[in-house]
């Protein structure tokens, strides 16, 4: 069974905002376009977990389940998504990919200044 929310509320289209070259892991490399169309039309299904950029400005980044994009102030903020991945633990190491990129590219983990 899946939950699916409306595609557009109020006449405004949801934003999903996907970094261009999405981390993704192993799992879910498989099926990563069919998940992200899926996300986009507001069917969330399964144990699909996304890696985005923190709302918060203080924070780096956020690791969420799919189910949480039926609430309307997480879409609201459309955060950019960096990766996705199949169950948390996966969604752990797509996490650590990305920081460890960052730092051996910038020799610094400010995640947010590296994306932005």
């Amino acid at each position: 069974m899946f939950a699916r929310a409306p595609f557009r509320k109020h006449g405004r289209k949801r934003c999903m905002n996907w970094y261009s070259d999405l981390y993704t892991g192993k799992n879910a490399e498989k099926n990563a376009k069919r998940r992200i169309k899926e996300i986009n039309k507001g069917i969330y299904r399964g144990n699909t977990y996304l890696i985005t950029l923190a709302a918060n400005p203080a924070n780096q980044l956020e690791i969420f389940s799919v189910h949480q994009l039926r609430f309307s102030y997480i879409r609201r903020n459309c955060p950019m998504i960096l990766g996705i991945a199949s169950g948390r633990e996966e969604a752990l190491e797509v996490f650590l990919e990305i920081v460890g990129q960052v730092y051996r590219e910038t020799g610094d983990v400010r995640i947010r200044d590296y994306f932005e």
